[in-house]
């Protein structure tokens, strides 16, 4: 699917599901998303468990987690789409969306992180995507509202997200 020239929204980008499917991110229009690059065998990897709680505490108010694995950092998610959501079902019982791997940083960067990176730049106004467990929150108007760093726990969110549900 392509992209449109001058995204507005997340609701201008699509993402691709574990199996190939690709699926429009138009229907997270209306709710608070936090967008995060993962890994499975990374040092935070254990905020997997945090971003459940944040799921499990506020999905049914109109939030949602997106996680989209990526293999740039340290080569910290070598597995296939089954063994990465197999790993997150056992370690961490994830029930938020798991989406097919893709690349944050570089040429071939996926056009919805183009798009969160230029809208929430980092530090010094840093395009580039650090590490794995960059987060990105987003309003009911599918607009960037904050970019949080790797080290910055899923806990540590909620007030943000409770601001805005």
């Amino acid at each position: 699917m392509t992209e449109p020239a001058s995204p507005r929204s997340i609701a201008d980008f699509s993402a691709t599901l574990p199996n190939g499917e690709t699926v429009s991110l138009s229907d997270r229009l209306g709710k608070v998303v936090l967008v995060v690059n993962t890994a499975s065998k990374c040092g935070f990897t254990p905020q997997y468990k945090g971003l459940e709680a944040l799921w499990q505490a506020y999905g049914s108010r109109g939030f949602e987690v997106i996680a989209f694995p990526c293999n740039q950092f340290g080569g910290q998610e070598p597995g296939s789409a089954d063994e990465i959501a197999q790993f997150c079902e056992v370690n961490f019982g994830l029930s938020f969306p798991l989406m097919g791997k893709i690349e944050v940083n570089g040429d071939a960067a996926d056009p919805l992180f183009q798009w969160l990176k230029a809208e929430a730049p980092g530090l010094l106004g840093s395009t580039s995507i650090k590490w794995n467990f960059t987060k990105f929150l987003i309003g009911r108007d599918g607009q960037v509202v904050r970019r949080y760093g790797p080290r910055d726990k899923p806990e540590a969110i909620a007030r943000d997200i409770e601001a805005l549900l």
